[in-house]
């Protein structure tokens, strides 16, 4: 269990410029970036702020993820932001994972665990860094178990999460959800036969114009005991909350029957209180169902990577399902702004490494 995640090393905008300039100012650093080479224009915001202080101690692998349904302007604008990701980490490969199968089966998890594994990190790394802000659930949530794992086999190397949120552009980019659901490769934990029947417990993450994919991944999943909506409260809009309670009026009313004391919250801004919130959650399903349901809870992070990140490691740490929809394609006009468009949001975190050393030896006695 890894208890020095309830309180794990977290810090936010202006204090991660400050934590990059100390932590990394260090020579003997040297560190490994894996992250997006895509469309979002929030693709180049990490990369620059490490690379300023990092300079050659820096090298990345930049993920491209080849969708079928592509426009040719997020081409052109994924092609902008490769090219200068190259110019700001001399040091980088890029590498072109196709989503889909020719079937159409989405593949995503698994062809990105088999080309990162060919391409070992460095003895010389001291810091892996992950990058979540553009990159999909599909190739994110493998990507970052598999990091994770690789970090905590090796002695005095790190590994960090990083993200660049804005939910406002968020709501800009639309996406075509695929036919054809899915388990997210490595979160898939399997169902043991039993004489206790089986209660999925869903947890959806609600955002903006994802009802459609929801209702999919939700019709997909047998043996539903119960659905908790996750909402984004507090936000940095006080009323996101509310706007996307109606939205999804229908949903939430008239096909799943939600009781509103099975709404759950959790803060836009801090992903420790997302995956706070889900660990309490379980604990308490276990102990309610215990002795007369097998209770497995099951993920959709379907909007804000804050809290996706926060989903991340409730899954990871307990074992959860994620079941997802995965994108043929996205729709979003960079060059339409909106009047008040809110500024990027930007958060760090430490999930193992020799930081945590003195803690996790004072784990066992407490």
């Amino acid at each position: 269990m890894r208890k020095h995640w309830e309180n794990c090393i977290t810090n936010f905008d202006n204090a991660v410029d400050d934590f990059i300039s100390d932590y990394f100012g260090d020579p003997s650093r040297h560190v490994l970036l894996v992250a997006a080479a895509g469309f979002d224009p929030r693709s180049r915001r990490i990369s620059k702020m490490l690379a300023e202080t990092l300079g050659p101690r820096l090298s990345a692998i930049y993920v491209r993820e080849e969708r079928p349904g592509a426009s040719q302007a997020l081409i052109e604008q994924a092609n902008e932001n490769e090219a200068t990701l190259k110019e700001i980490v001399p040091d980088s490969i890029v590498i072109r994972i196709d989503i889909f199968a020719d079937d159409g089966a989405p593949v995503s998890g698994s062809r990105i665990v088999s080309r990162l594994s060919e391409l070992p990190v460095a003895d010389k790394v001291t810091d892996v860094i992950l990058d979540l802000s553009a990159l999909s659930v599909g190739v994110g949530f493998p990507t970052a178990r598999m990091l994770l794992e690789d970090c905590e086999s090796v002695p005095n190397r790190a590994f960090h999460l990083m993200i660049v949120s804005n939910p406002e552009m968020d709501d800009r980019i639309l996406s075509i959800p695929s036919s054809r659901e899915g388990s997210v490769k490595g979160f898939s934990p399997p169902i043991e036969e039993g004489a206790q029947g089986l209660a999925q417990v869903w947890i959806p993450q609600l955002a903006s114009g994802r009802a459609q994919a929801l209702t999919q991944i939700g019709a997909a999943i047998p043996s539903r005991y119960k659905i908790c909506p996750l909402l984004p409260f507090p936000a940095r809009n006080p009323r996101r909350a509310d706007d996307l309670l109606a939205e999804y009026r229908t949903e939430l009313v008239d096909e799943w029957q939600v009781d509103p004391r099975d709404v759950v919250y959790a803060s836009e801004r801090n992903p420790l209180d997302c995956y706070r919130t889900l660990s309490t959650l379980k604990t308490r399903l276990d102990r309610t169902m215990k002795g007369t349901y097998e209770p497995r809870m099951v993920l959709s992070p379907v909007g804000s990577k804050v809290l996706a990140a926060g989903a991340l490691m409730a899954a990871i740490e307990h074992d959860m399902a994620v079941q997802y929809l995965e994108t043929e394609s996205y729709l979003f006009d960079n060059t339409v702004i909106g009047p008040h468009e809110a500024p990027d949001m930007t958060v760090h975190l430490i999930l193992s490494g020799p930081l945590y050393a003195s803690y996790d030896e004072a784990s066992p006695a407490q």
